[in-house]
């Protein structure tokens, strides 16, 4: 007999289902993943919007004379 066969026999129901990544966590490791990319691109999106307000503020404001002290 052949280990995918003892495996298919060991685990039952649960053969080919996605595993948890912890038996008390209900997340599976594609769920996992997703949330690493999403939580990745929410960064790199904060990261940017932080250049953009940074530019704004030190070069655009001034140039406009937005933020004259009198």
């Amino acid at each position: 007999m052949g280990d995918s066969k003892r495996r298919k026999e060991a685990l039952g129901e649960k053969y080919g289902q996605e595993a948890d990544i912890f038996p008390w966590l209900p997340v599976k490791k594609s769920q996992a993943q997703q949330f690493v990319s999403w939580t990745t691109r929410g960064a790199w999106i904060g990261i940017g919007l932080l250049v953009l307000y940074w530019v704004t503020v030190r070069f655009i404001g001034p140039a406009l004379g937005l933020w004259q002290v009198n």
